[in-house]
């Protein structure tokens, strides 16, 4: 199959382990154990926070355009490998800066290489940027700027990063975006419950939720979001590994498929999740007896939230 849809992808937690390392002894950059034991995060990792120490040693190597360059081709090439004929990719241009790269370079250097990729492949891609919930509001407001001005490369912004912080302190960067015409997606429903799913939706604007596994907590929620169509962007392996849920056999994505809410399945890190969309959908068979016509629906709903549509048309 080479038209599946991955909606929900980082870069900085899909560096392949063999670059890491490359990119490491190219950067005169020691590494203390094996890259796969730095870059892959254990089955369990107990929180959110935990899970995302182990895209550390990827930002380590990538402050460098050639190095972004490097890493954004490599995915779109493992994108085709697991049949995704439309992936979207997100990175915080703000984390690239050690090495005095700004923001504009950075994306600019991430789009550059999706586009080779994309030339050597076929896959069409999309590109967002992150501001994070822990850094200053004037962060996010950079953010958001830089992909209103870098609109041709840009298709959308997000909020990442950790959830027991507000996402209300970042409503000026959200209501800029909006007004550019940019869309927006939202980390929620992971480490934080539902009410922080509520202020995505209600205070930032949100189309679509990153994971919003703890929506199905909340009945009321969970008819807000398929009244309005809210595309679901969840990861069950990742959605495991950081203790959203206890276990992938208690994953809410079978439930709230068939109570109508629009769900789509991903990887959030393809190296350390060590997985791909592939592997996704055969957990979900194994643990709630997926078929094709479960994914399929999976990928129509991710079709329609797609933010690059017109990409994606062509």
């Amino acid at each position: 199959m080479n038209d599946r849809i991955e909606l929900h992808c980082h870069l900085d937690g899909s560096v392949r382990p063999a670059t890491v390392a490359d990119l490491a002894a190219e950067q005169g950059i020691p590494l203390d154990r094996p890259a796969e034991e730095l870059v892959i995060a254990p089955r369990h990792c107990g929180e959110l926070m935990a899970y995302l120490q182990y895209i550390d040693p990827a930002l380590d190597v990538l402050q460098t355009p050639e190095a972004l360059h490097r890493v954004a081709r490599e995915l779109v090439h493992d994108w085709r490998a697991d049949g995704i004929g439309y992936g979207e990719v997100r990175f915080a241009p703000q984390l690239h800066g050690r090495r005095g790269l700004g923001l504009d370079d950075a994306v600019r250097a991430v789009a550059a290489g999706l586009a080779e990729g994309s030339a050597a492949t076929g896959v069409h891609c999309g590109l967002l940027l992150c501001c994070l919930r822990q850094q200053p509001p004037e962060i996010g407001e950079a953010v958001v700027d830089t992909a209103l001005r870098l609109r041709e490369l840009v298709c959308g912004v997000d909020l990442a990063g950790d959830e027991s912080v507000s996402g209300a302190v970042h409503r000026e960067a959200f209501a800029a975006a909006h007004a550019g015409g940019l869309a927006v997606t939202i980390h929620a429903g992971e480490a934080a419950g539902p009410a922080s799913v509520w202020e995505a939706l209600d205070v930032l604007g949100a189309a679509r939720i990153g994971h919003g596994v703890r929506s199905a907590e909340d009945s009321a929620l969970v008819s807000r979001l398929r009244a309005d169509g809210v595309t679901l962007e969840m990861c069950p392996t990742s959605n495991a590994q950081t203790g959203a849920i206890a276990e992938l056999a208690r994953h809410p994505a079978d439930r709230l498929l068939a109570d109508g809410l629009a769900v789509t399945i991903s990887t959030d890190a393809r190296t350390t999740s060590a997985t791909t969309v592939s592997r996704e959908f055969r957990v979900l068979a194994e643990h709630f007896g997926w078929t094709a016509e479960h994914e399929a629906r999976c990928q129509a709903n991710a079709r329609a939230g797609a933010f690059a549509k017109a990409t994606l048309r062509s």
